[in-house]
């Protein structure tokens, strides 16, 4: 068909350039016109006019010539821009079919490839600890597996896959079942991480959707037997650097961050290039999970994926302690400005921004700065879904005798996602945030401590500097620093929690702009 159509194009360029050769072939054969020059053309002659026909006398009509040979050029014209009109829609319809054919074509391909190789789960390294992998990774256990292939009809899978695709389009949804959702585990020397693997391993759905990676640094022998007696369940891979690490001498003292900063770092890249999966959510060896934890973090994952005024999904509450949450709210969810850590998700997308500029210590404090954080926000619990045991490490145990030991760790199971979660969107969040906040009664400190107020509340207690954020926050129970500017669980400067069973806001003036840095 191809070869036909482009046959009949040549043959009907060659015809219109042949007749206009014929044409002038005529034109210059013809005999010349008037009387002879010198030259030997026809030229108007001196004392013969033009308009003169031939008459008795023998002289020649010239106008009614040059009429005669300007009707014949026309007719020829008329002819050939027909031909070239006809040449034209023929290129135009075979233009057409041949783009219809294309798109069915590569309609047909993405069906088969959606069906077959199925997008959302990311290939994974080879089984065994002999598996070919980049030399900067040493697997000491089994890598986790896929989901086994379906075996249903192609038609059947094409029209699940259409519906998953239909359903996935909402925010709200859940993630889909095969979205594989891999849990990092860091580690160094705390053979206590077994507690948390045994939380982990307890309160799995599957598997093959949450894998368990450990990433052991330090070189632990006794921490590696204990993370090895998992076998299959757990894929264990080991830092390859566990040289000391050159830093100032006032920085010494700090080798421990410095060293935990490059973990995450080789660590992450494992996840994202090595094992190439497209989330993560981070743990770390003394954080133990709640029931729901799994549950969690697959119905935030599609909130997380679709809106960019976000950036993390935290577990943790910074001020979780019992007496500061409400217990009968397990399913309220909050946005916070503050990085939270502590059991959190991230996306490639994000690794990829923060990859190149990964800081050589300190690394959560470095993700609070507004360099990285810009004016996004994480989603957190009001009752968290992790609690840390691990009072030795590189921090001396600060703060987790005066707060984090009285974290309190939420016991419900909460079926996230079979709830809508689309309040948590930006757009929809910020309006009934602020409505909220700032319609609450302004009161004074004293009176929320005299307990003088009648209702439940909430009420609001309002602060204008760094000072007296500080005073009311130590006085009312909850934690007073500030990272660049934002308080713990802070969202546009304002710190929900209960206070002797009431709602309280601690928040700025109302028509609060921005942080100030220079509060940190």
């Amino acid at each position: 068909m191809v070869r036909k159509k482009g046959s009949l194009i040549l043959c009907g360029a060659f015809l219109f350039v042949a007749w206009n050769a014929l044409l002038l072939l005529y034109l210059w054969g013809r005999p010349p016109i008037g009387r002879p020059g010198e030259g030997g053309g026809a030229e108007p002659g001196g004392n013969e006019e033009w308009g003169m026909g031939q008459g008795k006398g023998g002289h020649v009509n010239l106008a009614g010539e040059v009429i005669r040979l300007a009707e014949e050029v026309e007719i020829q014209l008329e002819t050939q821009k027909k031909l070239l009109k006809q040449i034209e829609n023929h290129r135009a319809l075979w233009a057409r079919q041949k783009d219809v054919g294309k798109r069915q074509a590569d309609g047909t391909k993405q069906v088969k490839h959606e069906v077959v190789h199925k997008p959302s789960r990311p290939p994974l390294p080879p089984k065994g600890a002999d598996a070919v992998l980049p030399p900067d990774v040493h697997l000491t256990q089994k890598p986790f597996q896929t989901v086994a292939p379906d075996s249903k009809p192609e038609q059947q899978q094409v029209d699940e896959a259409k519906a998953e695709g239909e359903k996935s389009d909402s925010p709200t949804s859940s993630a889909s079942p095969e979205v594989v959702i891999p849990i990092l585990v860091i580690a160094c020397d705390r053979v206590t991480v077994k507690r948390s693997l045994d939380k982990l391993i307890q309160y799995r759905p599957s598997p093959e959707q949450y894998p368990i990676i450990v990433s052991q640094d330090c070189g632990h022998a006794e921490t590696a037997r204990v993370i090895g007696s998992y076998g299959d369940r757990v894929t264990h891979i080991s830092q390859p650097d566990l040289s000391d690490i050159r830093v100032r001498p006032e920085h010494r003292k700090f080798q421990g961050y410095y060293k935990i900063s490059r973990h995450y770092r080789w660590a992450l890249n494992q996840v994202f290039n090595t094992f190439s999966q497209s989330t993560v959510v981070i743990v770390e060896d003394d954080l133990e999970v709640a029931p729901d934890f799994f549950e969690y973090f697959r119905a935030l994952y599609p909130i997380l994926r679709s809106d960019p005024t976000l950036w993390c999904v935290s577990a943790w509450n910074d001020n979780g302690r019992d007496a500061s949450v409400d217990a009968s709210k397990a399913e309220l969810l909050h946005r916070t400005d503050f990085f939270p850590g502590l059991g959190w998700m991230l996306l490639k997308e994000q690794w990829a921004e923060l990859e190149p500029k990964w800081p050589s210590a300190f690394w959560d404090d470095w993700m609070r700065q507004p360099e990285q954080r810009k004016e996004r926000s994480c989603i957190r619990p009001e009752i968290s879904r992790t609690i840390t045991f691990g009072r030795k490490g590189v921090s001396l145990g600060q703060f987790f005798d005066q707060y984090l030991r009285y974290i309190k760790l939420n016991t419900q199971f909460v079926p996230f996602t079979k709830h809508n979660l689309s309040h948590l969107l930006k757009e929809k969040y910020d309006p009934q945030f602020v409505k909220e906040v700032y319609g609450a009664p302004l009161v004074k400190i004293e009176e929320l401590q005299q307990g003088s107020l009648k209702g439940p509340g909430p009420f609001r207690v309002q602060y204008s500097s760094r000072e007296s954020f500080k005073v009311f926050a130590r006085n009312l129970g909850v934690m007073d620093d500030l990272k660049s500017g934002v308080p713990r669980t802070g969202y546009r400067g304002v710190v929900s929690f209960l206070y002797r069973g009431r709602r309280v806001f601690l928040a700025p003036p109302e028509g609060w702009v921005q942080y100030d840095v220079s509060w940190s």
